[in-house]
């Protein structure tokens, strides 16, 4: 981790981070609507197991790292329930539904 000698960098370094998490989201969400044309079911598009193996996945990430694993399940389930959503209209635009 950078050592940062002002509040400026530290801002600057933030704002860094935060396109790089807005661009590895926008790549998981294309991943996402791709992942609709492998799925036969509105309940293969939920995949609940799938979530759950996800959301203790990062969890343990984020205690190894030392950071609220609350938080970070928080986050992910409020980006899966929209990518869920979103599969659901590539699934039923699809001609499946």
């Amino acid at each position: 981790m950078k050592k940062c000698n002002s509040l400026q960098e530290v801002r600057d370094e933030i704002d860094v981070i935060d396109q790089q998490l807005v661009e590895l989201i926008s790549e998981r969400s294309h991943l996402i609507r791709q992942a609709a044309a492998f799925k036969d079911t509105i309940e293969d598009v939920k995949a609940e197991n799938r979530i759950d193996d996800i959301m203790q996945r990062v969890r343990k990430k984020a205690i190894d790292l030392n950071i609220n694993p609350n938080m970070i399940s928080e986050l992910f389930q409020v980006m899966i329930n929209e990518m869920v959503e979103t599969e659901i209209a590539e699934f039923r635009n699809s001609g499946k539904f």
